[in-house]
């Protein structure tokens, strides 16, 4: 049995996890200060074997008053709004920046495992070259974007620096249960399925003919068990994603044709630091991590669809 601490573990990553480690038998630490994170969804979690520490990650200490015994610390706490960043950089550079850095020391200091740092790939940018692999150049189009890069450089340097076994996966565009559909942390995604499932169209954010890869929260989360464990991918970063894309219009139409509707979307001007296309080449995380998509989009989103209608 080993002993997990997870910042953000009450935002949509976070509780995905949270349940399967539980399910395991793993102990849990689920740290977050709830700006965003479901209380509702943490207090339905099994307790046994959960402890809640409601507390931000800008303060370090309170961190560190979380290592006792702890074997992995995955960092998912960070506002991950790439619009909010646009509207106050300073506020999602500190979080990004300064809060993955305090969780890096309090896990050096703390003697853990390993420390699993859940990244995007809007760290790519606008880069022509597709899929993405991850020895391109950074691009980050967006405060969010800069965050997150300078958060997985941290990384890399308290590996080299320090010797603490770090890991970066770069997720790609995700989905699934527990998705927020409004607010600051809201997928496209989700917010599509509860638009839908209202009867409304769906807006998006310039012409839909922006691409994404998505991948289901499901294959994130092995791919982060994975990586607490997996040899020599210590000091690391892999795309975590499907190796396939769907435009923005395209994922309007499969979600109506699995609902068995026809309601048009609505557009608007497109988002500055928005991404036009995005698509992974996962080949190291399958050779490293054993990693392998298991949910196709089709069941993925029919599945997803089926939570929000049971747990909206």
């Amino acid at each position: 049995m080993a002993k997990y601490l997870v910042t953000g573990g009450a935002g949509f990553i976070g509780l995905n996890l949270v349940q399967q480690l539980l399910a395991q038998g793993e102990k849990v630490v689920l740290f977050d200060d709830f700006s965003t994170g479901d209380q509702k969804a943490v207090r339905d979690l099994p307790q046994k074997d959960l402890k809640l520490v409601e507390d931000t990650v800008l303060d370090v200490k309170a961190i560190k008053k979380c290592m006792r015994s702890v074997d992995f610390l995955v960092h998912l706490a960070g506002n991950n709004s790439v619009l909010e960043s646009v509207k106050d950089p300073a506020k999602s550079l500190e979080l990004n920046s300064v809060g993955t850095l305090n969780a890096l020391i309090a896990a050096r200091d703390g003697k853990a495992k390993r420390f699993i740092y859940v990244g995007s790939a809007a760290a790519y940018g606008e880069s022509p070259s597709l899929p993405k692999i991850e020895t391109m150049s950074e691009a980050p189009l967006s405060p969010y974007a800069v965050g997150s890069v300078a958060a997985e450089h941290q990384c890399r340097v308290f590996f080299n620096t320090y010797g603490l076994q770090t890991v970066v996966l770069r997720a790609f565009n995700l989905y699934g249960p527990h998705q927020a559909t409004k607010g600051r942390s809201a997928g496209v995604v989700g917010r599509f399925i509860a638009t839908l499932l209202d009867g409304r169209a769906p807006v998006i954010s310039g012409d839909g003919k922006q691409s994404r890869d998505f991948v289901h929260v499901a294959d994130l989360i092995e791919a982060i068990k994975s990586a607490c464990i997996a040899p020599k991918a210590e000091g690391e970063l892999f795309n975590i994603a499907t190796g396939s894309r769907i435009t923005i219009n395209g994922l309007v139409n499969m979600l109506n044709g699995i609902l068995g509707k026809e309601i048009q979307p609505k557009y608007e001007e497109a988002r500055p630091g928005d991404i036009r296309h995005s698509l992974a080449d996962s080949t190291k995380a399958q050779e490293m991590l054993g990693y392998r998509p298991r949910t196709s989009i089709t069941d993925g989103f029919a599945s997803t669809i089926e939570w929000y209608r049971k747990n909206r």
